[in-house]
């Protein structure tokens, strides 16, 4: 689908046309499940965003300036809502037994647990510096790689039609996108 027809499609059903809903429904839905499989959710959760995604779009329709761009308001919606189902999950213990924690660290010697902190500290701190950088990129960057990085990874006519970039130009922008992220990681000093 291109720009166009996504506008005309989503104006139609703005106005009420089922046919039309359905129809983008059908031509987006690829996009918006590539950005929830990029965040590995449960088979559960997934289908949760991807119907939120959707609830959105429709709570919304009288928000949207730029109908030929509700790809990448969708793209961005499903990604804030798989955020806030990870942040959730991150409050929930996962097993019905709480000591299953103190057995596992247990098991540790002094030394291992030593490593083990330091090397989740080394970790937290560079992804702590990729995502300051990410966040410092341009915002038709920051869409770009989103996208790109979902998996399965979605097809170039599948991101052209929801960033509104022609297929040939993507290769090139996610390369200067990516040479932009090195650069300013390189100058925080991260590798």
């Amino acid at each position: 689908m291109d720009r166009d027809s996504i506008g005309s499609l989503f104006l139609a059903a703005a106005d009420g046309d089922a046919a039309a809903w359905k129809a983008l429904v059908e031509g987006l839905a690829p996009l918006v499940w590539s950005v929830v499989r990029a965040h590995r959710l449960s088979d559960a959760d997934g289908h949760e965003v991807f119907q939120t995604t959707w609830l959105r779009l429709a709570q919304h329709l009288d928000r949207i300036r730029e109908p030929q761009a509700v790809g990448s308001w969708l793209a961005s919606t499903a990604r804030h809502e798989c955020l806030k189902v990870i942040q959730a999950s991150r409050r929930v213990s996962p097993v019905g037994d709480p000591e299953v924690f103190d057995r596992i660290a247990d098991e540790w010697t002094p030394e291992e647990a030593l490593i083990r902190s330091e090397e989740t500290d080394a970790r937290a701190e560079q992804m702590r510096h990729l995502w300051q950088a990410f966040e410092e990129l341009s915002e038709a960057c920051r869409r770009l790689l989103r996208v790109l990085m979902a998996s399965p990874r979605p097809q170039y006519h599948e991101v052209s039609a929801a960033l509104g970039i022609p297929v040939g130009g993507i290769g090139p922008t996610r390369q200067r996108c990516l040479r932009r992220l090195r650069t300013l990681l390189a100058e925080r000093g991260v590798r």
